[in-house]
């Protein structure tokens, strides 16, 4: 176990390698192109595929073929087992070393949780889902969105969809995730990025280490055609999240503890992304 250890903690102790597994734990639990991982951390291709390697080899990521791209994914059960030793069995679980970093079993209290979801330009997606979780579950959670780099409008054509199915849009604007961040700001509960963008990006460190989860999804904005097929992919995105917040809002939130709820947001991203492939 501690040889296992000492060469997983090898392999991340390089700077690239480190970003990589950085970049695919935000991004859990999709499996990522190669070629994105190349894009978005700007490595070279052959570099890149030596740092994937070696991280494979560490057990700490896993492969997958998908027709001719690679996929590549963080193995939650051994980075789980790399951390559950460093914190359980290095630290002995002490309280006063390892409760900043080890959430343990409590349950979530019996009030109005607050929920952000982030994408980049908070025109779109982060709005309808947004739209869809104070409709279904409003008495439950207070409801928010912004976005990394927001527009100075909401798109129309997503506009249109939530007024013909009847969303109230006057509460709605596009907003920097900067707002939420800022001294006063609501403590958030849960953290949901709806699209893959937001979550390769820097994000603040929210205070009192909320739920994380990443639906990423297809962005409607970039469709292309005619005004009726721009249409029908602001409709698709919007099915697509109202099942996803339907899965939430269906979570018994007030009598999960911490490591069970995270692991539903996680099956709730993992399904949406299988729904994609």
């Amino acid at each position: 176990m501690i040889e296992e250890i000492s060469s997983q903690l090898a392999i991340l102790g390089h700077p690239q390698r480190i970003s990589v597994f950085r970049m695919l734990m935000r991004r859990f639990p999709d499996a990522v192109p190669a070629g994105e991982l190349a894009v978005e951390l700007n490595i070279k291709a052959s570099t890149l595929s030596n740092y994937l390697n070696a991280l494979q080899r560490s057990g700490l990521v896993t492969q997958e073929r998908s027709g001719t791209s690679l996929l590549y994914s963080v193995d939650m059960k051994n980075v789980q087992q790399m951390l559950d030793f460093l914190v359980l069995d290095c630290c002995r679980g002490r309280p006063d070393i390892c409760m900043p970093f080890h959430q343990g079993n409590d349950t979530m209290t019996d009030r109005k949780f607050n929920v952000l979801f982030l994408c980049v330009g908070n025109s779109a997606r982060s709005i309808f889902a947004e739209s869809l979780l104070r409709e279904l579950g409003g008495e439950r959670f207070n409801v928010y969105s912004a976005g990394t780099q927001p527009t100075s409008e909401l798109n129309p054509f997503a506009m249109q969809v939530l007024k013909d199915k009847g969303h109230d849009t006057s509460v709605l604007r596009s907003k920097h995730m900067s707002e939420f961040a800022a001294e006063g700001a609501p403590e958030m509960d849960f953290v949901f990025t709806v699209c893959n963008q937001a979550a390769n990006e820097e994000c603040p460190a929210w205070e009192g280490q909320p739920i994380s989860g990443h639906w990423g999804m297809v962005d409607p904005v970039k469709a292309t055609g005619t005004d009726a097929e721009k249409s029908l992919a602001f409709q698709n995105a919007y099915g697509a999240l109202q099942r996803r917040i339907q899965a939430f809002t269906s979570l018994p939130v007030e009598s999960l503890d911490r490591i069970a709820l995270q692991s539903a947001v996680d099956d709730i991203g993992r399904e949406s992304f299988e729904d994609q492939k």
